[in-house]
């Protein structure tokens, strides 16, 4: 492992049986609230995309504290994607699947300059069910997905072969 990935490691804990028993959640609150962790990990993901992305998209929620972090480090603007309801212009809409139903995202119809190069960040890539609809947000508003990047991946639930052929790093694959 990288120094970075065992730092990350070291900072998240295991939460059994949330949300739903049966399930064991990686929290990664106690590594956002260690400043100079959330400082070092910043600084990794914006050197490896230093020059190389126009504007930093952020998927509600964890998504904004890193998206906003990272975007101010590069000196490069944020795009939130949110939940459906929570834009108050003029949005574009994608619906994914979720264990039991559905979700809609959304992001401003004008968030992109065309073909802009976009980072996308979350924290934590899963199913790939939410990366995958917002990477089709930012394409249809006319931007390009230069790379999807995660704190953590579950590879187990192989959620990166939903992403196509985009670009995706996980700092930490469990």
């Amino acid at each position: 492992m990288s120094q970075i990935s065992d730092l990350v490691a070291s900072k998240l804990r295991d939460i059994p049986d949330f949300p739903k028993p049966g399930v064991l959640f990686k929290d990664f609150t106690p590594l956002i609230a260690d400043g100079p962790a959330l400082a070092e990990l910043v600084r990794d993901i914006a050197g490896r995309y230093a020059g190389h992305v126009d504007v930093i998209v952020g998927i509600e929620a964890r998504g904004f504290i890193l998206g906003a972090a990272v975007a101010y480090e590069l000196g490069l603007g944020m795009v939130p994607v949110r939940k459906a309801g929570k834009l108050p212009g003029e949005t574009l809409k994608e619906s994914y699947a979720l264990e039991y139903g559905t979700a809609e995202i959304e992001v401003h119809t004008d968030a992109f300059e065309p073909g802009q190069r976009v980072l996308v960040i979350d924290d934590v890539l899963a199913t790939g069910g939410t990366a995958e609809a917002t990477a089709l947000l930012v394409e249809r508003a006319g931007a390009k997905v230069a790379a999807i990047e995660v704190v953590l991946e579950l590879g187990f639930l192989e959620g990166r072969k939903r992403l196509a052929d985009r670009p995706v790093n996980a700092i930490l694959t469990v």
